[in-house]
Protein backbone atom coordinates (compact mmCIF):
# COMPACT_ATOMS: atom_id res chain seq x y z
CA UNK A 1 0.00 0.00 0.00
CA UNK A 2 1.32 3.43 -0.84
CA UNK A 3 1.04 6.64 1.15
CA UNK A 4 0.59 9.90 -0.71
CA UNK A 5 1.55 13.42 0.34
CA UNK A 6 -1.47 15.71 0.53
CA UNK A 7 -1.09 19.52 0.75
CA UNK A 8 -2.48 21.09 3.93
CA UNK A 9 -5.23 23.00 2.11
CA UNK A 10 -6.42 19.82 0.38
CA UNK A 11 -6.30 17.96 3.70
CA UNK A 12 -8.51 20.62 5.29
CA UNK A 13 -10.97 20.46 2.36
CA UNK A 14 -11.14 16.67 2.54
CA UNK A 15 -11.67 16.73 6.31
CA UNK A 16 -14.59 19.11 5.79
CA UNK A 17 -16.17 17.11 2.96
CA UNK A 18 -15.56 13.55 4.23
CA UNK A 19 -17.22 13.31 7.65
CA UNK A 20 -15.60 9.90 8.27
CA UNK A 21 -12.02 11.10 7.62
CA UNK A 22 -9.66 11.31 10.59
CA UNK A 23 -6.71 13.64 11.26
CA UNK A 24 -4.06 12.02 13.48
CA UNK A 25 -1.43 14.30 15.00
CA UNK A 26 1.60 12.13 15.81
CA UNK A 27 3.78 14.81 17.42
CA UNK A 28 4.73 14.76 21.10
CA UNK A 29 2.65 16.00 24.03
CA UNK A 30 5.10 18.88 24.43
CA UNK A 31 4.52 19.97 20.82
CA UNK A 32 0.74 19.84 21.22
CA UNK A 33 0.96 21.90 24.40
CA UNK A 34 3.52 24.51 23.40
CA UNK A 35 3.15 24.75 19.62
CA UNK A 36 -0.58 24.07 19.21
CA UNK A 37 -2.85 21.61 17.40
CA UNK A 38 -5.12 21.77 14.37
CA UNK A 39 -8.62 22.90 15.32
CA UNK A 40 -11.24 20.78 13.56
CA UNK A 41 -14.27 22.21 15.36
CA UNK A 42 -15.47 23.88 12.13
CA UNK A 43 -15.51 20.40 10.57
CA UNK A 44 -17.47 19.05 13.56
CA UNK A 45 -14.77 16.90 15.11
CA UNK A 46 -11.48 16.74 16.95
CA UNK A 47 -7.98 15.77 15.96
CA UNK A 48 -6.70 12.45 17.29
CA UNK A 49 -3.46 12.95 19.21
CA UNK A 50 -1.21 9.92 19.53
CA UNK A 51 2.58 10.15 19.82
CA UNK A 52 4.53 8.26 17.15
CA UNK A 53 7.71 8.59 19.17
CA UNK A 54 8.77 9.99 22.51
CA UNK A 55 10.95 13.03 23.12
CA UNK A 56 14.01 10.77 23.23
CA UNK A 57 13.25 9.60 19.68
CA UNK A 58 12.01 6.09 20.44
CA UNK A 59 9.13 4.96 18.25
CA UNK A 60 6.18 3.66 20.25
CA UNK A 61 6.10 -0.08 19.46
CA UNK A 62 2.37 -0.15 20.32
CA UNK A 63 1.42 2.79 18.07
CA UNK A 64 -0.29 0.71 15.38
CA UNK A 65 -2.14 -1.40 17.92
CA UNK A 66 -3.27 1.62 19.93
CA UNK A 67 -4.44 3.59 16.89
CA UNK A 68 -6.19 0.53 15.43
CA UNK A 69 -8.02 0.07 18.74
CA UNK A 70 -9.09 3.71 18.80
CA UNK A 71 -10.31 3.58 15.19
CA UNK A 72 -12.23 0.36 15.77
CA UNK A 73 -13.87 1.79 18.91
CA UNK A 74 -14.80 4.93 16.92
CA UNK A 75 -16.44 2.79 14.24
CA UNK A 76 -13.84 3.54 11.56
CA UNK A 77 -13.14 0.83 9.02
CA UNK A 78 -9.89 0.00 7.29
CA UNK A 79 -11.04 2.04 4.28
CA UNK A 80 -11.48 5.27 6.29
CA UNK A 81 -9.35 8.16 5.03
CA UNK A 82 -6.60 8.72 7.60
CA UNK A 83 -4.50 11.88 7.45
CA UNK A 84 -1.29 11.93 9.49
CA UNK A 85 0.38 15.18 10.55
CA UNK A 86 3.56 16.02 12.48
CA UNK A 87 5.84 19.06 12.56
CA UNK A 88 7.16 18.85 9.01
CA UNK A 89 6.02 15.56 7.47
CA UNK A 90 8.66 12.95 8.37
CA UNK A 91 7.19 11.28 11.47
CA UNK A 92 3.70 11.43 10.00
CA UNK A 93 4.90 9.64 6.87
CA UNK A 94 6.41 6.85 8.99
CA UNK A 95 3.18 6.54 11.01
CA UNK A 96 1.04 6.50 7.84
CA UNK A 97 3.24 3.80 6.32
CA UNK A 98 2.94 1.70 9.49
CA UNK A 99 -0.85 1.92 9.38
CA UNK A 100 -0.87 1.13 5.66
CA UNK A 101 1.20 -1.98 6.41
CA UNK A 102 -1.40 -2.87 9.07
CA UNK A 103 -4.04 -2.98 6.33
CA UNK A 104 -5.50 0.53 6.35
CA UNK A 105 -6.05 1.35 2.70
CA UNK A 106 -6.40 5.13 2.69
CA UNK A 107 -3.42 6.57 4.58
CA UNK A 108 -2.21 10.06 3.70
CA UNK A 109 0.74 12.14 4.88
CA UNK A 110 0.00 15.84 5.40
CA UNK A 111 2.73 17.48 3.33
CA UNK A 112 4.87 20.00 5.22
CA UNK A 113 3.06 19.18 8.48
CA UNK A 114 1.88 21.58 11.14
CA UNK A 115 4.85 23.97 11.10
CA UNK A 116 6.65 23.26 7.83
CA UNK A 117 10.35 23.90 7.23
CA UNK A 118 12.29 26.64 8.99
CA UNK A 119 12.59 30.08 7.39
CA UNK A 120 15.87 31.95 6.90
CA UNK A 121 15.85 32.81 10.63
CA UNK A 122 15.30 29.14 11.53
CA UNK A 123 11.73 29.80 12.70
CA UNK A 124 8.98 27.36 11.78
CA UNK A 125 5.32 28.04 11.04
CA UNK A 126 5.88 30.91 8.61
CA UNK A 127 6.98 29.34 5.29
CA UNK A 128 4.67 26.36 4.81
CA UNK A 129 2.50 23.90 6.69
CA UNK A 130 -0.84 24.07 8.50
CA UNK A 131 -0.09 27.23 10.51
CA UNK A 132 1.49 29.17 7.62
CA UNK A 133 -1.54 28.35 5.43
CA UNK A 134 -3.76 30.08 7.98
CA UNK A 135 -5.76 26.96 8.71
CA UNK A 136 -7.55 26.78 12.08
CA UNK A 137 -5.46 25.81 15.07
CA UNK A 138 -5.47 26.34 18.80
CA UNK A 139 -2.98 26.34 21.60
CA UNK A 140 -2.95 22.91 23.22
Amino acid sequence: MSVDDVPVEETWARLQSDKAAVLIDVRTKAEWTFVGVPDLSAAGRQVVTLEWQSLDGRVDPAFTERLSGYLEHAGKGKDTALFFICRSGARSRAAAEAMAEAGYGSCHNVAEGFEGPPDSNRHRGKVAGWKAAGLPWMQG
